[in-house]
């Protein structure tokens, strides 16, 4: 089996040819039409949500989030988390205010006429105290859009803060970027008038790929400090993660109509 070299990771051949075949999947060349943009952010509104319960579960690991606050001990790592926390609840939107990705993107669903009634059933059953499993099948989300979130969440809950990176750089922050790029150009093109999902697409594509990208694969790598069964469990998870995403692009892409 082929290997690679990232920041010190032996990594399998399999794992790039997982990021290969997302970079390149059919689904960004099927978004031709506003009803097949319309009905992809329907349901990567879903991804766009969950990508928070990984990031504060990460946040939770290496900073301390709770009262009384006990200093942790590599303030490189809670700096980094922090920083994303920040960009991520509270970016620049664009017109000289604030919002989180997650609102920019409702906004962008909105402005561009996608159905957002299924996220926020899921919100609105959410809120009273409704488990995540619950709450997807209340919103009516297909099978697809389940096992991809409750793939997240259960690697967000797993205790392993090395498995959490390792799906927060890989199957985040590392291949979005690319993905975007599959996408973005064609829509500025094709669709000029969706400024706030083109806004949303360019913000990930600069931020991620020029720093958080970098740093998320330097706290991966700090985790995981060299030792093979570390090494080897971060992997198989961002295989998983990758394979996950691969599973709900395929989903979305048999709903374009």
């Amino acid at each position: 089996m082929n290997h690679t070299v990232l920041a010190g990771f032996s990594l399998s051949g399999e794992l790039a040819d997982l990021r290969a075949e997302l970079v390149a999947h059919p689904l960004y060349r099927s978004l031709r039409s506003l009803e097949a943009v319309r009905t992809f952010m329907k349901y990567h509104v879903f991804a766009v949500w969950d990508f928070m319960s990984l990031l504060k579960a990460l946040q939770r690991a290496v900073t301390c989030v709770e009262v009384p606050w006990v200093a942790q001990g590599n303030p490189e790592a809670c700096r980094f988390v922090n920083e994303i926390v920040l960009g991520e609840e509270s970016d620049e939107d664009g017109r000289g205010s604030y919002r989180s990705h997650f609102a920019l993107y409702l906004e962008a669903m909105q402005d561009c006429g996608a159905d957002t009634q299924p996220i926020r059933t899921f919100l609105d059953a959410l809120r009273p105290g409704s488990d995540v499993p619950t709450a997807l099948r209340q919103a009516g989300a297909p099978k697809f859009i389940r096992e991809f979130v409750e793939h997240t969440l259960a690697t967000a809950t797993c205790g392993q803060t090395h498995r959490i990176a390792a799906a927060f750089f890989f199957g985040r922050e590392d291949v979005i970027p690319d993905m975007f790029r599959a996408l973005v150009e064609d829509l500025r093109r094709d669709f000029p008038q969706l400024q706030r999902f083109i806004y949303y697409l360019d913000r990930h594509i600069e931020v991620d790929g020029n720093d958080h990208g970098p740093r998320a694969l330097q706290l991966l790598t700090k985790l995981c400090e060299g030792h093979p069964t570390l090494e080897k469990e971060a992997e198989e998870t961002a295989e998983a993660s990758l394979k996950a995403r691969q599973t709900l692009w395929d989903g979305v892409l048999a709903e374009i109509p």
